[in-house]
């Protein structure tokens, strides 16, 4: 049994809430390269030029890389022989997420209920998701999700008969009504399978897979390749200015569903595809 003090775990959801905010991880800053050297628009390639010297800008300069510091979706993989000692892990993960804000000196965005309107001042209470694996170890992945993408994002219970083609086309369909709305190149995490909300679950944790690092399921990959191209092929581009990158990855995760069952959840990214992750 390992004992692990929450107050270690404070730290590092401050850290990371602070980091990612700041400093766009390599894999993303990569797939932004790559869209610049595939782009073809003009000015499709002077939206991802701002976006790239942004990054550096926001590293360097230590402020962060979008004015919509978002919301803190903090996912908690936990050992099952850990034992968390000094307090409540969730109390201890929203003092981290507050400290961050506080600290990295980022907007609050979060407000008490949808109807109310009143801002919690701290950023607080994070989107948190625990999962129980063997073993001893612990990592803690914070994704920061903006409104402008997630309000594009979608579901949709289709059928088994309509199948995969109506996924693709569905997806297809979102990303055309999101438009610039959405802030592209986006990144387009999507969950295929279980029930109305594990797939949307599915969907958000797809997001903090290493940029454009394909399924280990051959089928899936090939999958995500075709929508990529589906999507690549509106011509929507960088900024929605028109061009040939809308996105700049596609993530598929999967899990077992009802035989008469098809849902379908998209969550979108925006260019500031933001995640940070570290294992205590």
């Amino acid at each position: 049994m390992r004992e692990i003090d929450v107050a270690e775990v404070t730290e590092v959801v401050r850290e990371l809430c602070v980091r990612a905010n700041l400093e766009i991880r390599e894999d993303h800053l990569a797939a932004l390269r790559r869209g610049r050297a595939e782009e073809r628009s003009p000015i499709g390639c002077q939206v991802l030029d701002s976006l790239l010297r942004n990054a550096e800008v926001a590293r360097t300069e230590r402020i962060a890389f979008c004015q919509d510091t978002g919301y803190a979706v903090v996912y908690l993989s936990v050992g099952q022989d850990v034992h968390f000692v000094g307090g409540s892990l969730s109390e201890a993960v929203n003092r981290g997420v507050g400290q961050g804000y506080r600290d990295g000196y980022l907007r609050a965005s979060l407000v008490r209920t949808p109807v109310d309107r009143v801002n919690t001042g701290d950023n607080t209470p994070a989107m948190i998701d625990l999962t129980l694996v063997p073993g001893e170890g612990v990592t803690i992945t914070v994704l920061i999700k903006g409104a402008g993408c997630d309000n594009m994002s979608a579901l949709r219970m289709l059928t088994p008969a309509q199948g995969t083609p109506a996924m693709i086309d569905f997806v297809v369909e979102t990303i055309e009504r999101a438009g610039p709305s959405a802030s592209p190149p986006v990144t387009i995490g999507i969950g295929l399978g279980g029930t109305f909300d594990r797939a949307a679950a599915l969907a958000k944790r797809a997001l903090t897979r290493r940029s454009g690092e394909p399924s280990p399921d051959p089928e899936i990959a090939e999958l995500e390749r075709r929508v990529l191209d589906a999507v690549n092929a509106t011509g929507i581009g960088p900024a929605g200015f028109g061009g040939t990158v809308t996105a700049l990855a596609v993530h598929i995760e999967t899990m077992a569903t009802h035989i008469a069952a098809y849902p379908v959840a998209i969550n979108l990214d925006c260019h500031s595809h933001r995640v940070g992750e570290a294992v205590l």
